[in-house]
């Protein structure tokens, strides 16, 4: 989908001279701005800016302020699974 936005001239002229390449800082603002709204996963910001590995999506977002969703209960699976790994490694011993 292509997507056209008006703006002033003078507004525009001050944006490219902060940002250089006005269409690409816009998608990647939308970008990060849905991933925060949950309107968009991490697979499909990575998807929509072309961004070569997960690694640099989780760049992107980390400096666009749109950090990793991860809830408490995603940390309580984590932890159960690495108790788990230690319990098994100790029957093991």
């Amino acid at each position: 989908m292509q997507i056209s936005i008006e703006i002033p001239d003078d507004i525009g002229n001050r944006l490219t001279a902060k940002w250089h390449n006005l269409p690409q800082r816009s998608l990647e603002i939308m970008a990060a701005q849905a991933y925060k709204s949950g309107i968009l996963t991490a697979g499909e910001v990575r998807r929509m800016l072309n961004l070569p590995s997960r690694l640099a999506v989780d760049e992107f977002l980390k400096r666009e302020g749109a950090y990793l969703h991860y809830t408490e209960a995603d940390l309580e699976h984590d932890l159960q699974a690495v108790a788990k790994v230690i319990q098994t490694n100790d029957h093991c011993l």
